[in-house]
Order: C-alpha cells, then sequence, then structure tokens
C-alpha cells in the first residue's frame, strides 16, 4: 500500500497586524477586526486537529512586527501547545516581518514538538511516523529584515543536502520551506522556480506571496498558502490555509481550508434596471448575501461601485445621498460593512446621435476618438504634465489609459448635460 502524509500548510499569520483606516470609519468595527487575525489563527490550529494532519508548517512572517507583543506570543504560543498535546509537530522559518534577530526567545520556550529552522544557513529535519522516517524537510529563515540580493534563498536546501545532514535516505517523501518572493517578488528573497523543482523536494511550503498561487496545476510543487485573513481592501476573496496530501506515485493534493472569519471584498453593481434608489438599495442587499455565499465567511467587509447607464445618475452622484445610502446598508446588518460606496455609472447618453448633431459634443467625440487611437502621444501627453508638477506616472496608467480616456469622455459630456438642464 502507498505511503501517504497529510499536513497544513499556513503561511503568513501576521499576528498582531494593525487595520490600518477603519478607525476613522467605525470604531465597531474596527474594534471587530483587530480580534479577526487571532481568531483565524485558532481556526488553522482547529485544522490542524480537526483533521488529525501528521504536522503543521509555517512559513514565515508569523507575526506582524519585528517587536511583536507579549500577548502576541502568548496567543501563538497556546495555540503550538495546543498542537503539541495532540502529538502533531510543528515546523517553522522566520520571515521578513519577524525575522530571527526580533524573536525573544526568552519569553517561551519552544514546546517538544516544534522547530524552527535556522536562519544562517540551511537546517533539515525529519519527521517519523511509528518510528519510521517518513519526511525529509529542509527549509531556512530570515536572519535580519532583508535578504542580501547576491545570495539564495534556497541556496543548499535539496533532498540531496537534507539526506546528507541527517543521514536519512529512505523517507518516501521531501518538503521544502522557505519565505520568499519566488519569481513574483523580485525584492524579498527571490528564487528560480526552475530550480526549486529541480532540488529533489516533493512539495515547498512557501510564504511571503499573500494570496493562494500553486504550480504545477496538475501536481501542485510550488505553493503559497496565502494569509490567513485579509487585513485590508486590497487582500479581497477567501483567506485560509492549505491541507497538502502527499501519496506514493501519485500527484500532491491541496485542499483549501478557510479560515478568516471577515472578508474583503470589492463589488460591483449594476444599477442600470433600477427605477428608483429604494430599488437601488434592494438590490445592493441582494448583491451582499450573493457574495456572502460565496465567500463562506461569517462577517464581510466591502467596497461597493455602482455602475451601468441610469437616469438615477443624477442622484447617485450626490456625496450626501451616497453617504445616506452606506449609512442604510451598515445598519441594516450587522455582519455586513461597507466602507466605500462609490458612484460609477453613467447618464444614458445617445452618442451616435450627439456625434451626428455637428455641435460641440461632436466635436469632442472625434478628439477623444482620436487620442484613443493614438495611446503613445496620449501617454507621451499625461507623463509631460505630470512632471511639471514632478510628480511621476505609474505604468499601470498606460495599461488602463483607454479606461480612463471613456472615462474623462463620459464625465465631459455628463458635465455639459448639468449646464443644458440649468
Amino acid at each position: 500500500m502507498p505511503k501517504q502524509v497529510t499536513f497544513i500548510h499556513a503561511a503568513d499569520l501576521h499576528l498582531g497586524a494593525p487595520f490600518r483606516g477603519l478607525r476613522a470609519l467605525s470604531d465597531t468595527w474596527a474594534d471587530r477586526l483587530l480580534k479577526a487575525i487571532p481568531e483565524s489563527y485558532d481556526r488553522v490550529i482547529e485544522a490542524a486537529l480537526e483533521h488529525a494532519v501528521d504536522f503543521v508548517v509555517m512559513p514565515g512572517d508569523i507575526f506582524d512586527s519585528a517587536r511583536a507583543s507579549y500577548g502576541d506570543y502568548l496567543h501563538f504560543f497556546e495555540g503550538l501547545r495546543k498542537l503539541d498535546e495532540a502529538n502533531i509537530p510543528a515546523y517553522l522559518c522566520t520571515g521578513n516581518h519577524d525575522p530571527y534577530t526580533s524573536w525573544k526567545h526568552d519569553f517561551f520556550a519552544f514546546p517538544e514538538n516544534t522547530v524552527m529552522f535556522a536562519a544562517d544557513k540551511p537546517s533539515f529535519e525529519v519527521y517519523e511516523r511509528d518510528g519510521e522516517p517518513l519526511v525529509l524537510l529542509g527549509g531556512r529563515g530570515y536572519y535580519n529584515q532583508t535578504w542580501p540580493f547576491d545570495r539564495d534563498i534556497a541556496e543548499g536546501v535539496t533532498r540531496a543536502a537534507a539526506e546528507a545532514a541527517t543521514g536519512v535516505s529512505s523517507a518516501p517523501f521531501a518538503v521544502g520551506v522557505l519565505h520568499t518572493g519566488l519569481n513574483l517578488d523580485n525584492t524579498k528573497a527571490p528564487t528560480d522556480p526552475v530550480k526549486l523543482m529541480r532540488s529533489g523536494m516533493d512539495y515547498w511550503a512557501l510564504g511571503h506571496i499573500h494570496k493562494r498561487y500553486a504550480v504545477p496545476e496538475d501536481n501542485p510543487t510550488l505553493v503559497f498558502s496565502g494569509c490567513i485573513q485579509g487585513r485590508d481592501i486590497n487582500e479581497t476573496g477567501e483567506r485560509g490555509v492549505c491541507k497538502v496530501t502527499l501519496t506514493e506515485g501519485a500527484p500532491n493534493r491541496i485542499e483549501f481550508v478557510p479560515t478568516a472569519s471577515v472578508v474583503w471584498q470589492k463589488m460591483r453593481v449594476d444599477v442600470s434596471d433600477c427605477t428608483s434608489i429604494a430599488e437601488v438599495s434592494e438590490k445592493i442587499m441582494r448583491e451582499l448575501f450573493r457574495e456572502n455565499g460565496h465567500s463562506r465567511c461569517e462577517e464581510m467587509c466591502v467596497r461597493i461601485e455602482l455602475t451601468g447607464k441610469t437616469t438615477l445618475h443624477r442622484f447617485l452622484e450626490s456625496p450626501a445621498l451616497l453617504a445616506d445610502l452606506r449609512k442604510s446598508i451598515n445598519d441594516a446588518y450587522a455582519f455586513f460593512f461597507c466602507d466605500a460606496l462609490i458612484d460609477r455609472t453613467e447618464l444614458p447618453i445617445d452618442k451616435k446621435a450627439l456625434a451626428s448633431e455637428g455641435l460641440f459634443p461632436a466635436v469632442l467625440l472625434q478628439v477623444a476618438q482620436a487620442q484613443k487611437a493614438n495611446a503613445e502621444e496620449t501617454f507621451g501627453y499625461v507623463q509631460d504634465e505630470f512632471m511639471k508638477k514632478n510628480l511621476t506616472v505609474s505604468r499601470d496608467v498606460e495599461r488602463s489609459l483607454e479606461a480612463l480616456s471613456d472615462e474623462a469622455e463620459n464625465l465631459v459630456l455628463d458635465l455639459l448635460g448639468q449646464s443644458e438642464a440649468r
């Protein structure tokens, strides 16, 4: 019968991380989110116990700060002790947020089940089940908060090195543990994915990238599990850990286990079919419930953009009305919080009819079309205008130039419509 091992891969816990900016919007939700990351860590431990895994791997950024509080240490070590009581080993490495030099070794001693990989060189461990070597583990952590560009953090972390260091060659599996940007972030200990694939390791448990990533698709070997709890609107969607199953002679299997109690989402709600503000409110609530169902979370922080062509645009562009609408959404259900409600709607404008009239709007549309046809010249103009103000233009602007041109065109037509209405 082929041998098999299961483990939890939980990266980027970021215990103690702040949730910036929410205090000004809602004291209640600011206080709620302070509890979200500790709750998510508790769910990591619960997942390991519930699934009765062989071990847990945590590849860096366990704490958000190099000066983690005593309370954060206490909470983390309580989780390790629960694993120890269940005879589930934990293998850790340090990351750029919590480098080796910052760990307060005088706060607590690791339980017997816990191993932290070295930071000054690669180090190796053997996981045994019933006295039989089952997995070779190798890893290396951050020593300081930065990693030197002339050194490869993965250098020396190979199956051959693990066998030489441990004297064990019979273990059917080998797992690497690193906190790295891989080839996705060239500023944080990048390393060559091809090199990792040729290292002899069956699975690389990676940390640092805060989204799920696994390659190759048919046999995931280089894997980021993502962070366990989104911290702001830039970390949207489900967050959690990977339950990994390695089986002799079979592809690796990964099961995502959600751990976030609060999920951040960005939503676009098309209100072109709404005939009143009340209908807009009702549609937003329907979409919130639909999105919440997909997110598999208890609570949700959401940023909503209203889109579509509608005669309600004149009302929806009013900041006061949007503020009232946002308040009514937040007052309706305690488990939803809208941090921003943004109007992206447009007035229903017949551009073909305007172009045929030959008046100023027709000239505007001709100029706009000419600009869109020559994106390079338009981007050069934008760069010049920014340089006059000693500002730089992101290349993202170039990629979004057509959408920005459409937005500017609609804005001018909208303003013209307002002046005619007066």
